[in-house]
């Protein structure tokens, strides 16, 4: 592609280059320069890539330009020849349920007989091809690379989680969404947003810039649904498990083996567990429905969906134990998975183990506490993700949420391995323990290294030492 043309209406700034030169890759990362690149010097959030112009031109990039955000979005869409617009692109924004509900349309459609693509906090898929990430929402050069090397995969249908922080920083600007879904909206990034307001801004911006050819699913039981649809050009669907609604669901049973709904009057069985995952289902389900799947395609193919992993993984153990692993990390998800817990078992007693990711929000730290304490029997505080922020100042933070009465039943264990073991090992027979907040991740972030942890794991050699008691 022509320079030029590769840049204009961008915003960007030739540094240099001749306008009329070949570019034939694109970068905003130096050490990812190639011969024939394009390197695009922005300034990020912690660094300011004119420092890594003449790394870039070393590598053999043959041009420079300086650009925004924004303008880096919109060269990455032309440079690859706007792929979103050659897939039926689905985005799913809000604070809780975004991986669950991506991974689950992926696994559906895919057993539909379609080609598909997903981009989640766990990977990003193209077709069964994994790569690895590091964000929700990937840079936009690597976003849209993807979203190409779908297109040539043959995909038909790419499902994608939209990080309010992706939105804000222009990583989707560019992209031509067919569906748009909104989970909730509740507690979380505020350390990035600052207020509640600024979250929830960026967040509707993703509706905001929908087209009239897409369609707007929001969630009706959230307060904010109708707000992030104020100003939407799209098509708006609700849908709801407790008013009436354009799709509705009904739990008609529930255990730790699944659920029993009711979708839109007919009834299917889920090996999902919990009552946030009901909703997450009929999103599911209304989102395959607007995109022209028959009924009875959907209702078939959503009995046989498995959940995405860390989220409510059950571990059964010896003495009648039942560990569950969740990446609940905010209040709400806690609040959820604890009263699912109890909804379906509400005779076995329940442990819970938490803990704070340092370098984050520190707000919701005793909100998390008041949360574990109405929901719990017993409760053990650890560490999470604790990064440059020592973890026994998170544990103290944490500890402002408790009452007197619930500090006197807590238990402070700053090691997470100490702690999971001691909550196993001294849990009473036919107890759930819901270790909270890991989920997927096979790591902790502790200073800035991601040092390797396995919870699952844990979890086996505590079973395996009970049985050889």
């Amino acid at each position: 592609m022509k320079l030029q043309t590769l840049i204009k209406d961008t915003g960007a700034v030739l540094l240099q280059g001749r306008p009329d030169m070949d570019i034939t890759a694109i970068c905003c990362d130096s050490r990812k320069a190639v011969p024939g690149a394009l390197f695009l010097a922005m300034k990020g959030c912690a660094d300011d890539g004119h420092a890594y112009i003449e790394d870039a031109l070393r590598r053999g990039a043959v041009a420079v330009a300086e650009t925004d955000r924004r303008g880096l979005a919109l060269c990455a869409d032309r440079f690859y020849g706007h792929p979103s617009g050659e897939l039926e692109l689905v985005g799913i924004t809000g604070t809780n349920g975004k991986t669950t509900t991506v991974t689950l349309l992926y696994q559906l459609f895919r057993s539909l007989g379609y080609e598909c693509g997903l981009l989640s906090t766990i990977a990003n898929y193209v077709g069964t091809k994994r790569y690895e990430t590091a964000n929700t929402t990937v840079d936009p050069v690597t976003l849209n690379a993807l979203l190409r090397e779908m297109v040539q995969a043959g995909c038909q249908y790419c499902f994608m989680e939209v990080s309010s922080i992706g939105v804000d920083q222009e990583r989707i600007t560019g992209l031509e969404f067919r569906a748009g879904i909104f989970s909730n909206l509740t507690h979380d990034h505020l350390d990035y947003h600052k207020t509640f307001a600024e979250y929830l801004r960026c967040k509707k911006r993703f509706f905001d810039e929908l087209g009239p050819d897409a369609v707007a699913l929001v969630n009706a039981d959230d307060r904010n649904a109708s707000v992030m649809v104020q100003n939407t050009r799209a098509r708006v669907v609700t849908y709801s498990c407790r008013t009436a609604a354009d799709h509705s669901c009904r739990v008609l049973d529930e255990s730790f083996e699944g659920m029993q709904l009711k979708l839109d009057g007919t009834e299917v069985w889920s090996r999902l567990v919990g009552r946030h995952n009901a909703s997450n289902l009929l999103a599911i389900y209304a989102t395959a429905l607007e995109l022209g799947t028959p009924k009875d395609e959907v209702l078939l193919a959503l009995s046989r969906l498995e959940a995405a992993p860390g989220r409510l993984e059950n571990l059964r153990g010896p003495r009648d134990l039942s560990i569950i692993i969740d990446y609940a990390h905010t209040p709400d998800a806690l609040q959820n998975v604890l009263q699912t817990l109890r909804e379906v078992a509400p005779e076995r007693t329940l442990i819970c183990l938490f803990g704070c990711g340092g370098d984050r929000d520190r707000s919701k730290r005793p909100e998390m506490a008041a949360v574990a304490e109405k929901g719990a029997d017993r409760i053990v505080v650890t560490s999470d993700n604790c990064r440059t922020e020592k973890p026994e100042a998170i544990i103290e933070e944490i500890k402002t949420g408790f009452s007197p009465k619930g500090l006197a039943r807590i238990l402070c264990i700053t090691d997470r391995r100490e702690a999971i073991r001691t909550a196993i090992l001294t849990a009473p027979a036919s107890s759930t323990i819901l270790l909270a907040g890991k989920g997927h991740e096979n790591y902790q972030i502790i200073g800035t290294e991601h040092l390797p942890f396995d919870e699952k794991q844990i979890v086996r050699d505590c079973f395996k030492q009970i049985e050889e008691l």
